[in-house]
């Protein structure tokens, strides 16, 4: 029964922390896109992460869950580079923007044009892409590196970000579940684009469609939040 088969995948992932289409098809003798709706039910319900054509467990208790920058990198790359492509529209010169330190906004600044703007970014990949380019002011939030992520962590960050006026925050997440409530892997990344999302007149969420009704650990807030989304799905985009 699904049920039960599905309660042996979670068994299983417990055990082995990454299970694959594959192996789980021939081990329970069903096909490929029976065990893919199980990852999609079981997604569904926040108990794993689905990957391309994987899925890992979710560690309860643990802040972290999420894959490395480097391991991210180069997932579904024609599709992140598309919608870095998409959000160059929403950049105008002498706008003072922020970014996350996603793999679509590491994407993003290596499109940007040099062009009079302001970047603020928490990403230590992202600064090494725009200090090339001398129109483009560069402001790090600098703080502990956490090179799992690429990213820096800083407790004084309300305090920097406080004095900036932000026209457009551009960020991603590791998904939006189906009550539109956008998940990350991480606390100390969530916070930062939460605290971002308050602080910034607009946003703009980058995400493909592996993103799609997927839970993580720590909830980012609502969907409601941003004012577009930008996709390679219709089920996505928000107008």
């Amino acid at each position: 029964m699904k049920s039960t088969r599905q309660q042996d995948i979670l068994a299983l992932i417990s055990q082995q922390e990454i299970l694959k289409v594959d192996e789980l098809a021939a081990w329970f003798e069903v096909s490929r896109e029976t065990i893919r709706r199980d990852f999609n039910s079981l997604q569904e319900q926040g108990l794993i992460i689905r990957q391309h054509g994987r899925a890992k467990g979710i560690p309860r208790g643990k802040p972290d869950s999420g894959d490395s920058f480097n391991a991210r990198v180069k997932s579904h790359l024609n599709s992140k580079a598309g919608i870095a492509a998409q959000a160059l529209t929403w950049i105008d010169e002498e706008m003072v923007i922020a970014l996350d330190a996603s793999t679509t906004c590491w994407y993003l600044a290596k499109k940007l044009p040099d062009i009079p703007l302001t970047v603020f970014t928490n990403s230590v990949r992202v600064c090494r892409e725009l200090e090339k380019k001398s129109r483009i002011t560069l402001i790090s939030s600098g703080g502990t590196l956490q090179r799992k992520y690429a990213c820096y962590v800083n407790p004084a960050l309300f305090s920097i970000v406080k004095h900036l006026d932000i026209d457009l925050f551009i960020f991603s997440c590791e998904g939006i579940d189906h009550e539109d409530i956008m998940w990350d892997s991480n606390a100390i990344n969530a916070d930062y684009k939460a605290l971002l999302l308050n602080k910034a007149t607009q946003s703009l969420l980058l995400m493909d469609k592996s993103k799609l009704r997927r839970r993580s650990t720590v909830k980012i807030g609502p969907l409601s939040l941003v004012e577009r989304v930008i996709s390679d799905t219709d089920r996505l985009k928000k107008t």
